[in-house]
């Protein structure tokens, strides 16, 4: 058996080898043919084990996380600082809600939340306007937990800002610092701590993502010079701080652009150097007065020259003088016509005056105009340099109070 087993095997090699060979015995013996069994069947592929390949995470060098742990402490340390000097505002009264933040429902608003900062040790807090614009009852909740009333001292809806008082012992306030915002550069940290829905002293943190943006207000009149920061903003931030790196104050978080009611990276703060300018006064006499020209315009652009055959393609043009206004008695002219421009809402008032600088400062738009106007004070004069009829003239203006309209 053996010897029959290694002739099967040998004849396989040969075969293997040497395709049609006959098998043959190595003796004179006849040996009988072995049964060959088909290897029409594919043998099984062999497939080789998948490399895997493990990857180890490289601890980071540590000056990097020395840096991310100061980063930490700062915020940490910032909101131990601050965060006292933080109030959550509860108000009763009707209507409430932001203009500018529609979808909440009606029940929010008719009790309506909102954030301040303690500014003295004599109880004053500045909140925004609208937080508290119409309240019948206003409540202040403090770190410790401490509820009082609070009283409307002063209120400003034109830069909407407004501050309350609480009569409570000086040592029970925390006084927050004051910044500075006219040398606030993009991408510098921001920081905001207010009362989002309610959750008290929430802190988020972003950055500056530009400065000096106009909006104009459900009244006609706008905001000049916001702060906007991709910090997170909610309804109840309103009237909150936005801070520096230093805990410093540099605006009060005032609007959020939004779909759905809640932060899209796109809020907006009221810098703190208008804070510090409109406060005392509302503190003093409870309203602050702002300079008027007594004009409706039109921030010139391409398109708007172009259908016109304007003589510049940058800007106002005047679409309205106020009767009796400060422009009116110096003798701006307004548009004498009204023309349908495709892109435009509403028809454009036109052949007005056309205005290109005011004290020599260029204006090339609506919002440098405004913007202007908001260093300058009631009463005093400003020179208008205008285009009328392809000329340039000047004209000097005596600035009026603004009115409430």
């Amino acid at each position: 058996m053996k010897r029959k087993m290694t002739i099967v095997l040998l004849a396989g090699l040969m075969l293997s080898v040497i395709p049609g060979c006959s098998l043959c015995s190595l003796t004179n013996e006849v040996v009988e043919r072995p049964t060959l069994i088909p290897t029409n069947i594919p043998s099984p592929v062999s497939v080789p084990t998948p490399l895997v390949i493990v990857v180890t995470p490289t601890s980071l060098p540590e000056e990097i996380v020395a840096e991310a742990g100061a980063e930490e402490q700062l915020i940490i340390n910032l909101y131990a600082r601050v965060s006292p000097s933080v109030v959550n505002i509860s108000v009763i009264g009707e209507g409430f809600g932001h203009p500018e933040v529609p979808g909440f429902p009606e029940e929010f608003f008719q009790r309506g939340l909102g954030s301040g900062f303690v500014i003295d040790t004599e109880g004053h807090i500045v909140t925004n306007n609208h937080v508290v614009e119409g309240a019948r009852r206003i409540q202040v909740r403090f770190s410790d937990d401490t509820e009082v009333k609070a009283e409307v001292v002063g209120a400003d809806p034109h830069t909407d800002l407004a501050v309350i008082k609480v009569d409570v012992p000086a040592a029970m306030l925390h006084p927050i610092e004051l910044g500075e915002s006219d040398t606030l550069r993009v991408g510098q940290r921001a920081i905001a701590i207010g009362n989002p829905f309610g959750f008290e002293r929430t802190v988020t943190t972003g950055i500056i993502s530009a400065v000096g943006r106009v909006l104009q207000q459900s009244s006609g009149f706008s905001l000049p010079n916001l702060i906007q920061t991709d910090a997170a903003i909610n309804p109840g931030n309103s009237g909150g701080p936005l801070l520096d790196s230093r805990g410093k104050v540099i605006g009060v978080n005032t609007i959020i652009f939004t779909r759905s009611g809640s932060s899209s990276g796109v809020g907006f703060a009221v810098p703190v150097n208008t804070v510090k300018r409109v406060v005392p006064e509302l503190i003093k006499t409870g309203h602050f007065a702002h300079p008027w020209l007594g004009i409706r315009g039109y921030s010139i652009n391409f398109e708007l020259a172009e259908a016109l055959h304007l003589p510049v393609d940058k800007g106002v043009l005047v679409g309205e003088v106020i009767s009796n206004g400060p422009s009116a008695q110096a003798g701006l002219r307004g548009g004498a016509r009204e023309v349908l421009i495709e892109g435009f809402v509403e028809p454009v008032s036109a052949g007005g005056d056309i205005i290109i600088a005011i004290n020599d400062t260029e204006i090339r738009s609506m919002d440098d105009l405004i913007t202007y106007l908001e260093s300058t004070i009631v009463g005093q004069e400003v020179e208008l340099t205008i285009i009328r009829d392809g000329d340039e003239k000047r004209l000097t203006v005596e600035l009026d109070e603004r009115p409430n309209f």
